[in-house]
């Protein structure tokens, strides 16, 4: 086993066990901050693929855009220690059969079809990624680039709708001492 077959399972593992801990953790910030140590062994694995490019984007794009604003909406919200309420039977068990159908599912897809990447055309550098990223023309990624522009003004508009939510109803009414309105 070679060094690069290892940092390959360490990167997927930790994607592995904090995107589960991130579904599964029953305390908000807690899978909040599991969710940023997935997104960030996405982009180490981008960094071990040698694609320097995409892991920056992983990196500010998600790491540092989308957790981040979570992470705000959360504090915003007053109730970081809180648990989560216990999710239902029912719905743990449809989410188990949904994941090992689409892991059966996957897994036939890829065992019965060969996928042979193209290797890119010419030099691979940044000045190069840039200008196709502000081409409009045939072959150029605007509009890939404007639906990240949406992509974070989606979590900025829905960090806003959490931090906005009521307080619990055991907080007291309004005209008694330390009641507010909201």
């Amino acid at each position: 086993m070679t060094v690069s077959n290892i940092v390959f399972y360490l990167l997927s593992t930790m994607i592995l066990v904090s995107g589960l801990l991130a579904v599964t953790s029953r305390q908000i910030f807690r899978s909040a901050i599991y969710l940023l140590f997935s997104m960030i062994g996405i982009a180490g694995l981008y960094f071990w693929l040698q694609f320097e490019f995409i892991a920056a984007v992983q990196i500010v794009v998600y790491v540092g855009g989308i957790v981040v604003l979570i992470i705000f909406s959360i504090f915003l919200t007053h109730r970081v220690g809180s648990d989560l309420p216990e999710p239902d039977y029912k719905r743990t068990l449809f989410a188990g059969l949904a994941s090992l159908f689409a892991f059966v599912l996957l897994w036939s897809v890829i065992k019965h079809n060969e996928f042979y990447g193209d290797q890119p055309n010419g030099e691979l550098s940044v000045k190069r990624i840039g200008e196709e990223m502000l081409n409009y023309q045939q072959g150029g990624f605007v509009l890939p680039f404007e639906v990240v522009s949406i992509l974070l003004l989606a979590a900025m508009i829905g960090c806003i709708v959490i931090a906005m939510r009521t307080a619990p109803s055991n907080s007291p009414e309004e005209g008694e001492p330390g009641g507010h309105k909201i």
